[in-house]
């Protein structure tokens, strides 16, 4: 097989294990590209077809039933047909023809010889009609048509229009199947931003100053980071925006005692510590030793040194801890909905049901976070979804219940660009349509 094909082929059989086999699409992706002698450009290909096909599988799914009418077609084929109306509907790149040529070779490979001429006369089907196809009516049913056209769970779209509006989940929809920025921080304990343009430049690598946080940075033109000299020597840990924003509304001092109450993998803990100048003591906890390792060994690359690990459950209240800590960050454990235009097969992975079970979780952790804060002291909520029953309905129910706390007002921690009526109040949605960052929630809460 040509390189274009093996490109195709596994794209098609990561795409199998997502779906088939509940593999997760970034872990699949990576175990398949490292252990792959593919050029760059090959392997960019099998992430745009894998992504973009789990991105658009309801949309893409809709147009299949439309030319297959009810023919049972097993798992393998169906996933080929599928990638090739990714690549005819959505990439300009590659001729339709040939889109159509290489999938009947691929039939050829994981089926029997008579698939062949079914997956060519389907996706040839697709391709002379792809200007007449038919979506549910927008004016009709907007979460049907939002659901089939964007591709998320109709159960998701009816949560947010109910939440947002029709328009703006229209918005967030579409931006979830973009692209998200690839954005590192820079590690100011080691190099300043503009030094660090400098040096990734010189390793090859496009890069621009981020949007909101002092550290950011955006880079294209690699798809091995760790490998740079550039990540070895720590001057850099990989964090989406909307992550870095939580430790400046955290506001650490050095010299302050702070207490992470679910570290791993460590971005926010670090970052914490650089904006303490590495002075003072954090504690990072977390449920796995082996997430834990991780911590340390971003300690040990970026020149962290006021970093203890511990292993400890949050869910069981530490009576050691008891009023100790100047601040306290509950980065919780949540649906995630935030980071699904990263994890596009996230949201086939989730059912409305998590969502109750979640909410009863975050509430018990949020109540035994806050018996760590000293008087005085501060108490940070965060999660990575879009979903208010996760978010501010877990920290109004908080607040209901433990009146010396209360929320604290984000100006003068947030830039000028992110300061709304609720960061006065003191909390902070993000949205990738609104802010071009992952989904994300903050809260900042006094202990009076």
């Amino acid at each position: 097989m040509k390189n274009i094909d093996l490109a195709r082929d596994a794209a098609v059989r990561i795409v199998y294990k997502v779906l088939r086999e509940g593999a997760y699409s970034n872990i699949a992706v990576k175990q398949e590209l490292d252990e792959s002698s593919m050029k760059r450009l090959d392997k960019a290909l099998v992430t745009e077809i894998v992504n973009g096909t789990l991105r658009n599988l309801t949309r893409i799914d809709w147009v299949k039933s439309q030319f297959t009418k009810n023919s049972k077609i097993e798992p393998w084929i169906e996933d080929i047909i599928r990638c090739g109306i990714y690549q005819i509907l959505f990439l300009d790149r590659v001729p339709d023809s040939a889109v159509c040529n290489e999938s009947a070779e691929l039939a050829r490979k994981h089926s029997r010889e008579g698939t062949v001429k079914f997956v060519n006369g389907v996706l040839r089907n697709i391709s002379r009609n792809k200007e007449k196809l038919e979506y549910p009516d927008r004016e009709k049913d907007a979460v049907k048509y939002l659901s089939v056209f964007y591709s998320h769970p109709e159960w998701m779209v009816k949560k947010w229009v109910k939440d947002y509006g029709v328009e703006f989940t229209g918005e967030l929809l579409k931006a979830n199947n973009e692209t998200p920025p690839f954005t590192i921080r820079c590690n100011r304990l080691k190099i300043s931003r503009s030094e660090l343009i400098k040096i990734l430049t010189e390793e090859n690598i496009e890069c621009r100053e981020g949007s909101y946080n002092p550290e950011a940075i955006y880079i294209r033109g690699t798809s091995s980071i760790e490998d740079k000299d550039s990540f070895k020597k720590g001057y850099y840990q990989v964090q989406d925006e909307s992550s870095m924003l939580v430790a400046h509304i955290i506001d650490p001092k050095p010299g302050e005692i702070i207490l992470d109450m679910c570290s791993a993998p460590g971005g926010k803990t670090t970052h914490i510590a650089e904006l303490m100048g590495n002075e003072g003591e954090i504690v990072a906890r977390d449920v796995h030793q082996h997430k834990l390792r991780l911590v340390e060994e971003s300690c040990v690359r970026l020149g962290v040194n006021i970093v203890r690990t511990e292993l400890y459950n949050a869910t069981d209240l530490d009576e050691d801890s008891l009023e100790k800590f100047d601040k306290v960050l509950l980065d919780a454990p949540c649906s995630g909905l935030g980071v699904i235009r990263r994890k596009p097969d996230l949201r086939w992975k989730k059912e409305p049901d998590n969502f109750k079970e979640l909410a009863k979780l975050q509430r018990e952790m949020l109540e035994i976070a806050s018996k760590y804060v000293k008087y005085g002291g501060t108490l940070i909520y965060s999660t990575c979804t879009i979903n208010k029953t996760e978010n501010i309905m877990v920290v109004k129910d908080f607040l209901s219940r433990n009146q010396q706390f209360r929320l604290e007002s984000l100006i003068g921690r947030l830039p000028e660009s992110l300061i709304c009526e609720s960061a006065e109040e003191g909390y902070l949605e993000l949205f990738p349509n609104t802010n071009g960052m992952d989904g994300f929630f903050i809260a900042r809460i006094g202990k009076r």
